[in-house]
């Protein structure tokens, strides 16, 4: 099947997804009038430590407030050197958002500055290099290790991603050395900037798309925006230039790019609580401001019966399939809880669990089953790396 990354402008946001033929897997959008500041790097000042939670709020740009969790955060780089980490009032420091605003929540920092590449992530305060878990393969793990074993340094580590592998050793290491010089640069320059400054800035969010990874599992990247088109091409060429052919130009008069994959009524099926299934059963998602609750009905079945057992059973892993689809194409993220309907036999029950295994193993964003409750509630958690589809809506 043919893999899709098609960016175009809808009203006034730039849309980002991830068909499979004419399916949309994935999709992020990006207001015009508003970019994410997820990742930026900013020159921050302490303006009140709060001993009862051990955390710090931080002022940023814009005289937004941020938090930062003092205990997560051990190896601050202070504009005015110290001779203690300790963070007090009336600091400045550089600081990475980590996690956007979410309603009343304010936005969150770290001082664990990390510089994200195709295949290699930099970490600011730690030494240790990481393996992506989802590169099992053992000479595979080895052999990677060996690579960065060169750059290993106490002021920072690196963490190689599940790109990087069987990717030759020259194009990892050409891509470590940008990163480093990213990282002294900023360590070196960026503290000179007045405070509040932003003194790093992500990408935009359609360009890190391509570089997290999804430029390897596509086949052709689309966009019918000049100004979009240049902005890929131009960080392409620089630094992904083995993907620069998949990239093309979308040029029918008769017809849109939004129009011709059907964008915005695929976005407004997103955003429906209630998804049927072919059978006729229906899921039903609701997120809440502590999780996200999925439900999944039928009312074709007569409990007690055995012919009833195996409808559940089959309704249950269309679900799962269903359900698997909607996480990643809503972005859901944290906590997620899944009622699906009771079996009664252990053994539709394990067959299920190792389905959803087997599903969530295939997202790009971590997804981690946790369990299934002895109220046949599964438990499920998700990495939050942008905000959910309704919210960026």
């Amino acid at each position: 099947m043919k893999h899709k990354l098609i960016i175009t402008k809808l009203d006034n946001q730039i849309v980002s997804a991830i068909y499979e033929d004419s399916d949309m897997l994935q999709v992020n959008l990006d207001r015009l009038d508003k970019q994410s500041i997820l990742g930026n790097i900013y020159i921050g000042k302490v303006k009140n430590i709060v001993k009862n939670i051990n955390a710090a709020f931080i002022e940023i740009a814009g005289g937004k407030m941020c938090y930062l969790a003092l205990n997560e955060n051990k190896n601050p780089i202070f504009v005015n050197p110290k001779k203690s980490d300790v963070i007090v009032s009336g600091d400045e420091l550089l600081v990475q958002i980590s996690k956007e605003d979410v309603k009343t929540k304010a936005p969150v920092v770290t001082t664990n500055l990390n510089f994200t590449g195709k295949y290699i992530v930099l970490v600011h305060g730690k030494s240790t290099l990481g393996i992506s878990a989802k590169i099992e393969e053992e000479t595979e793990r080895k052999r990677l290790k060996e690579i960065m074993i060169d750059f290993k340094q106490d002021s920072c580590g690196f963490i190689v991603r599940t790109n990087a592998m069987h990717i030759p050793r020259e194009q990892i290491r050409e891509e470590v050395q940008i990163l480093i010089k990213y990282y002294e640069d900023i360590k070196e320059y960026g503290i000179h900037k007045t405070p509040f400054s932003l003194i790093y800035k992500t990408p935009p969010g359609f360009i890190c798309d391509i570089r997290d990874g999804f430029a390897d599992n596509i086949d052709e990247i689309q966009t019918d925006d000049k100004e979009i088109y240049e902005q890929i091409r131009i960080y392409m060429e620089k630094y992904q230039r083995e993907d620069l052919s998949k990239l093309t130009f979308y040029e029918d008069k008769l017809i849109s790019l939004g129009s011709l994959y059907g964008i915005r009524a695929k976005l407004e099926n997103a955003l429906r609580d209630k998804v049927w299934l072919k059978s006729g059963g229906t899921i039903i998602i609701q997120p809440t401001e502590a999780l996200t609750v999925i439900d999944v009905n039928t009312g074709k079945a007569i409990s007690g019966k055995r012919k009833a057992q195996d409808t559940f059973f089959k309704i249950n892993m269309e679900a799962a399939a269903e359900i698997a689809k909607q996480i990643r194409l809503r972005n859901l993220s944290g906590i997620i809880i899944i009622d699906f309907i009771d079996m009664v036999e252990q053994e539709y029950k394990n067959y299920l669990m190792k389905e959803l295994e087997d599903l969530f193993r295939k997202d790009p964003v971590k997804t981690t089953l946790i369990d299934m409750t002895a109220l046949n509630l599964v438990e499920v958690t998700r990495k939050k790396v942008r905000k959910p589809l309704n919210e960026q809506f």
